[in-house]
């Protein structure tokens, strides 16, 4: 019996091994993938979509929404290390909560219905939790953390909305017209590209840490 015990308790470790060796890997896809921006037409320079969350939706879907999470963490502290920050880390913890308002309702939903349809769900529904995050944080947290690293007033940001989106006037407004929009292409974005990758992707991961 206590040779039972000990290998289990091996086979655990092994396993938990595995999947966090897995999670530092996704995360540092993420990282490389978020050197690939693109730029909006509708949205200001500084708003540029990279497709960091596909390898993390992956994760997320594979080993569960508090794995997911964590890749996502991990994701934002690599980053840090790498680049820095400009907003004394607001602007990243944000980033991680904004992340996070994707993933982890689309992995809650697919934990339950693992089937494409509830991929499917999970995803509609964590882009446009997403959405609403996103918007709330950019105007409240965002703009203003960005405004003050830089020197900024807020009518300066505004002002660069403005010039590219003439529908932008206020705060209220850009998150309207740019931060909305941009969230919700970048979770449709990042849900078709895990669609057509995951079932490919995903035996690997699991038979790493079966």
């Amino acid at each position: 019996m206590r040779t039972d015990t000990a290998a289990t308790t091996k086979t655990r470790s092994r396993t938990n091994v595995r999947r966090m060796a897995q999670m530092g890997m996704l995360a540092a896809i993420s990282v490389v993938l978020m050197l690939f921006e693109i730029p909006l037409p509708f949205a200001p320079a500084f708003y540029e979509i990279d497709f960091s969350e596909v390898p993390v939706m992956v994760g997320c879907f594979t080993m569960g929404p508090v794995a997911g999470a964590g890749i996502e963490l991990l994701k934002i502290l690599l980053n840090l290390a790498i680049n820095g920050t400009d907003t004394a880390g607001v602007g990243e913890f944000a980033n991680f909560l904004i992340g996070c308002a994707l993933i982890v309702p689309a992995a809650v939903i697919y934990k339950k219905k693992r089937t494409k349809a509830g991929a499917i769900t999970g995803m509609i529904v964590g882009t446009a939790f997403m959405t609403v995050v996103g918007c709330f944080l950019n105007a409240f947290v965002l703009l203003p953390a960005y405004a003050k690293a830089f020197g900024m007033p807020m009518d300066a940001l505004i002002g660069m909305g403005a010039a590219v989106n003439s529908h932008i006037t206020s705060l209220a407004t850009f998150a309207v017209f740019a931060v909305a929009p941009f969230n919700l292409l970048k979770g449709f974005l990042v849900s078709v590209i895990v669609l057509l990758i995951y079932k490919k992707i995903s035996p690997v991961l699991k038979m790493g840490i079966a």
